[in-house]
């Protein structure tokens, strides 16, 4: 032992830098060991497997997409989209790892004060947004334009499951239900004004989740889910956006071609696939480098492939859940359910899409798909994971000093 310390204090004093494990060791107490210790490991190796078959599923679409959008793929750079995805991945990642090193009460109120800004953002959208295939969704110039709904749904889960925790931390009697309704509503209204009836549905959906969770009646969640129900067929009636896609998937072949496409890409590659740079089907689709690049994965790289993602995917929402088991802070178990529900629900969507099982909603698949709003976004929901599904003996009362 003393013959290792000898060997360390040498190293020390001729580089100047420490061992890395004098860091992250567990006898060391500084920030970094406690991060590495106390983060969930599992996770986080989980997500880091899904951003890297992400960069490779986006290397694979990004000459489909160059050639779609330039009109000549060898003009256009064909790893154009690869190399912006990159660094949205170079700053995400950051972003991520900075936010899941926060104590928990300090985690939840950046994300209230993020969902304040955020919803301003919102309301805003109609007024100061840029129109893009006649969706007024995005705000800013350039490389600078952001989505505010891609980055409201993390912080407004967090807002939703501090709102809910109310009615058991201190007075049941508190109408958050009714509160969390409300901001619900406006919320929906606003990105169906955009439109973004894609978004809608995942809010909605999270919210009820969440209200399951926090243990709603069973009347009372019987009641949403006829209104739901009911909310379904009346933007069919009378919202001209759901009417149009409903439509074009169940009746109209010839407009629905996006889908039909999806499908045929998807399996054209067959269960190991036609190998990656060889798929052909991929330059028919719209978007193969966002809402159809799960049909590229299946063409270049197979139906394993698929199914295993679909499994990374399960994998990373089961392993949350168990790790709420023994959490004994209701807006802990809210906020870390809430943030894989949304992250679950957004991947099956956009994977039913490109199964022909749902009309096309503009969805990306979570971490695969190209973006920049929304790998920035999907950093800080999970980020939030992170730092909520933390087990830190030191935190505490650290939390109890903010």
């Amino acid at each position: 032992m003393n013959m290792e310390a000898t060997v360390v204090k040498a190293s020390i004093a001729k580089t100047g830098r420490r061992p890395l494990g004098d860091y992250i060791g567990r006898s060391h107490q500084g920030p970094l060991s406690e991060w590495f210790w106390e983060i969930d490991r599992v996770l986080l190796l989980l997500v880091t497997i899904l951003i890297s078959i992400g960069l490779i599923a986006v290397a694979a679409a990004s000459p489909a997409a160059a050639e779609r959008y330039s009109g000549d793929s060898f003009q256009f750079q064909q790893l154009h989209y690869f190399y912006r995805q990159i660094i949205w991945f170079s700053v995400g990642i950051p972003i991520m790892l900075v936010i899941s090193t926060m104590p928990k009460e300090l985690a939840k109120r950046f994300a209230l004060a993020g969902a304040v800004c955020f919803f301003v953002l919102l309301v805003f959208v109609p007024f100061l947004g840029n129109e893009v295939n006649g969706a007024r969704r995005w705000i800013g110039y350039g490389m600078a334009t952001l989505q505010p709904s891609e980055f409201l749904k993390p912080f407004f889960i967090v807002a939703i499951a501090w709102l809910l925790s109310l009615r058991v931390t201190q007075d049941h009697t508190l109408p958050v239900v009714p509160a969390t309704a409300i901001v619900t509503g406006v919320i929906a209204l606003l990105l169906m004004r955009q439109p973004d009836f894609g978004q809608t549905v995942i809010f909605g959906s999270v919210w009820i989740v969440m209200l399951m969770i926090s243990g709603v009646s069973t009347k009372l969640l019987g009641g949403l889910s006829a209104l739901g129900v009911g909310g379904l067929a009346a933007a069919y009636f009378f919202y001209p956006v759901a009417t149009t896609r409903i439509n074009n998937f169940l009746f109209a072949d010839g407009d629905s071609y996006q889908v039909d496409n999806a499908m045929r890409t998807l399996t054209n590659g067959g269960f190991f696939g036609t190998g990656p740079g060889d798929g052909e089907m991929k330059y028919r689709l719209p978007e193969p480098h966002t809402d159809y690049i799960f049909s590229v994965i299946g063409e270049e790289f197979g139906l394993v492939a698929c199914f295993a993602i679909a499994l990374l995917f399960g994998a990373i929402v089961v392993r949350v859940f168990v790790k709420l088991i023994n959490e004994e802070n209701i807006f802990y178990v809210l906020a870390a359910a809430g943030l894989a529900t949304q992250f679950a629900i957004q991947a099956l969507i956009n994977m039913a899409v490109n199964l022909d099982m749902a009309p096309s909603k503009g969805m990306t698949l979570p971490f695969i798909s190209y973006g920049g709003s929304s790998i920035i976004a999907l950093s800080i929901g999970f980020g939030l994971l992170l730092a909520f599904t933390r087990r830190n003996p030191h935190l505490p009362a650290l939390d109890k000093r903010l």
